[in-house]
């Protein structure tokens, strides 16, 4: 024996520490099995046990036929389903518990589940034999479904149940229902998913029978959806405000841009008095150029050019006098009025001098710099 052992350890070569593995089976062949009954193959991917339909078929007849069944299950309308407890117990631990002390008490096994329709049931059961359902049926009565696999916890019922509603099954006519039973059944991404689909369709949702229904059993959450609503509400405000607040800072942040190119470097038609313009010039790659050349034309035409006087020419003022609190050096700075706006600055009360810092410190924010890079590179030019 052995010598046997020595003599396969020798064949195997020396760079070999175990012992490779088989090759995968044909595409071929994996369909032959699947057309045989075989779970899909995106199933065995996942790890689950491979089960022929067959075994399947077998559970459901099994179920189907009630051969050798030992507990009854009464439901609404005087139904009754034969099952065996061994594989009611097995699938569900509240099922096992109740089984137990039928037992012990002498009785006949028997369970009675109430308050859902009796097709639901029998899916159910049929659920706890094979993990099986039909499409038509899980559409018809996921909600019972829902509430069964939470009462006698069926944990992977309940996760189907969830995908399905999350996915295809909820509407806006059952969503306030579908809500109520996740809050009761302990479902918090389905109850969330519901939560969501209600905020953003308030208004359809609000007119369907189920929210009149959940005003007169459960004012409470209607009260908590209604407050709910009113802070998604504001939310969406302060997020448009912000939205616009940020829109005005790179707009501001784009003309201060634009007039000190005007003022160094010229653009098209206007710019410093020193400046050579060219017939064929390039396009100018500021936005704010064009709107900003036309400003500066009226405002240096102007006959009321005082502050006040003229909107155009008061908006003028204020972009130089914000230029100027943006400006790294007014000693180098080519920008009409730049210094004395500084001076002016300094001679004005603290709180006037904190509300322009304050617009400062938001316009480099929006644009994400902790200062003004540019009007200092500009300036330092003409050193």
């Amino acid at each position: 024996m052995e010598n046997t052992e020595n003599i396969c350890l020798d064949l195997i070569p020396a760079k070999a520490n175990t012992i490779p593995l088989p090759p995968p089976l044909p595409k071929s062949a994996i369909s032959s099995h699947l057309q045989k009954g075989w779970v899909s193959s995106e199933s065995l991917e996942r790890g689950y046990s491979c089960v022929s339909t067959a075994t399947r078929d077998l559970w459901d007849g099994l179920f189907d036929e009630a051969y050798g069944a030992d507990v009854s299950i009464h439901t609404d309308h005087g139904g009754i389903v034969y099952a065996h407890a061994n594989i009611l117990g097995m699938a569900s631990p509240v099922i096992k518990g109740i089984l137990n002390q039928s037992k012990k008490s002498g009785r006949k096994r028997s369970i009675s589940i109430r308050g859902v329709p009796p097709d639901a049931v029998k899916v159910f059961i049929r659920y706890l034999y094979s993990c099986r359902y039909e499409k038509e049926q899980m559409e018809e009565f996921v909600l019972p479904l829902l509430v069964l696999s939470h009462v006698y916890v069926v944990p992977q019922l309940k996760k189907e149940c969830e995908r399905q509603l999350g996915r295809e099954l909820l509407t806006l006519e059952n969503v306030v229902d579908v809500f109520q039973l996740a809050l009761l059944c302990d479902a918090p991404r389905l109850s969330l998913l519901c939560h969501r689909m209600i905020l953003k369709n308030f208004k359809a949702v609000s007119s369907t029978d189920s929210w009149q229904a959940m005003q007169q059993s459960h004012p409470v959450l209607e009260k908590e959806l209604l407050g709910s609503v009113i802070d998604e509400d504001n939310r969406q405000k302060k997020r448009v405000k912000r939205m616009n607040e940020r829109k005005v800072y790179l707009e501001l942040f784009e003309a201060m841009e634009a007039l000190v190119h005007i003022c160094r470097d010229g653009c098209r038609t206007i710019g410093p008095h020193d400046k050579d313009f060219k017939a064929n010039q390039p396009p100018c790659k500021y936005a704010a150029c064009k709107g900003l050349e036309l400003l500066i034309r009226h405002f240096a035409g102007c006959k009321l050019r005082a502050p006040g006087g003229c909107t155009q020419c008061k908006r003028m003022w204020q972009l130089l006098e914000l230029h100027s609190h943006l400006c790294a050096d007014s000693d180098l700075c080519r920008v009409p009025l730049c210094r004395n706006f500084k001076d002016r600055t300094r001679k004005q009360g603290r709180k006037n001098e904190i509300k322009w810092k304050l617009l400062v410190k938001k316009i480099l924010r929006t644009k994400g710099v902790a200062r003004a890079p540019f009007f200092l590179t500009i300036d330092t030019i003409y050193v």
